[in-house]
């Protein structure tokens, strides 16, 4: 039988669902790259990626941008190529690269908060810091604050 109470009941045990879910899913922060260090270290500086034998654009300077979120063990989650900068076939590859990536808390993120952000990959990019800021341009991703 529907009761005007057991409509209040199921209203409240909803309320008290979400109110528990809320948190949870509010923890994960979205950041720029370049406060990262705010909240994880990079431990690894060198990662193994799956390369392609040949593709499109292979051997050409350009760039991709890889978006993921660093879960509370340090380990990127949801690794998701967001653009790559000229057309080619190296969003794989970047892809590959940083889901190798591990992470350590840093001294400020005693709690290990996840946070969402994303990394620019350069492929055959010049060595020059001037001419690599403008290939990495337009791999810019909008919405994660600095």
């Amino acid at each position: 039988m529907n009761t005007p109470f057991s409509s209040v009941c199921r209203g409240v045990l909803f309320a008290l669902a979400l109110g528990v879910a809320a948190p949870v899913l509010a923890q994960t922060v979205k950041i720029d790259q370049q406060d990262l260090y705010r909240y994880w270290i990079l431990l690894n500086t060198k990662v193994q990626m799956d390369a392609p034998n040949s593709g499109l654009n292979l051997d050409k300077p350009g760039c991709v941008a890889v978006t993921y979120t660093i879960g509370s063990d340090g380990v990127p989650m949801d690794v998701q190529v967001a653009k790559v900068e000229p057309k080619s076939d190296l969003g794989p590859m970047a892809r590959s690269a940083v889901a190798n990536f591990r992470y350590g808390p840093s001294l400020n993120n005693n709690i290990h908060q996840p946070v969402a952000t994303y990394y620019i990959v350069v492929f055959n990019g010049p060595k020059d810091p001037a001419a690599r800021a403008q290939l990495m341009a337009p791999c810019k991703l909008p919405g994660y604050p600095a």
